[in-house]
């Protein structure tokens, strides 16, 4: 069973509550940062470029991904530049599409070859990988950020897909594969395995990372005891 230090995937804390991400960076096995709109509203979040910078003093050596939050293409690349100049640790996060379904693939080809590292998000096919490679593989450094969760809620087993994209990727030295969205601490394991380079991981699953290459013999007399212990603080009686 391997350790946490045997992993040779980059694992990234996915947040955008301060203290939370703080608490992450203090461990050496966090490697990066991400973050999307949805996160930082659920965050109550109100000045997007005043949290950024605020991170950015705090995180200046690890990369952090910040994504733009326009529909039309233009006001995109005008946002991805701006965020771009706040660090030289950012990613710019881009979405595969708008939501009228439209290509970003175009801007996002643009983008790294005028320098701009990015991460192109909410992938979810091999055809959108395929294409994001084939536009960025003579740019700058980009993220291809396939939603290895949501394609498993749909009931689709991620791995092979996954496997794939890992294969890919190969073509473009410059690109590196996320898994994201894992919905356990297992997917972790199994991005390692298939060798995904990066794996983006919610505070609730990486507080579980203690538990990777526990006996389960002896996990599962924890769990017995627990059973116990509260029946007997409930004061439960038959």
């Amino acid at each position: 069973m391997k350790t946490v230090s045997d992993l040779k995937v980059a694992i990234f804390a996915d947040g955008a509550e301060k203290a939370g991400m703080l608490q992450m960076y203090a461990k050496p096995y966090i490697k990066g940062f991400t973050t999307n709109p949805t996160l930082m509203r659920k965050a109550g979040i109100r000045d997007y470029e005043r949290f950024a910078r605020d991170i950015l003093q705090e995180i200046p050596d690890r990369p952090i991904s910040f994504e733009v939050f326009a529909d039309d293409f233009s006001e995109m690349a005008r946002q991805a530049r701006k965020i771009a100049t706040w660090g030289k640790n950012i990613r710019v996060k881009i979405p595969i599409t708008n939501t009228r379904g439209e290509s970003s693939v175009p801007l996002c080809k643009r983008l790294t070859q005028d320098g701009i590292s990015l991460n192109v998000t909410a992938i979810l096919t091999l055809g959108q990988v395929r294409a994001v490679v084939d536009a960025v593989k003579e740019g700058a450094p980009t993220y291809v950020s396939v939603f290895a969760g949501r394609i498993a809620d749909t009931g689709v087993d991620p791995v092979p897909l996954m496997a794939t994209a890992v294969r890919c990727l190969a073509e473009a030295p410059n690109t590196e594969l996320i898994w994201a969205s894992p919905r356990e601490l297992l997917n972790i394991l199994q991005a390692d395995d298939i060798g995904c380079h990066i794996i983006t991981v919610t505070n609730d699953i990486l507080q579980k990372l203690f538990l990777v290459g526990r006996d389960l013999s002896d996990y599962s007399l924890d769990t017995v005891r627990m059973f116990y212990k509260d029946g007997l603080e409930a004061g439960f009686e038959l």
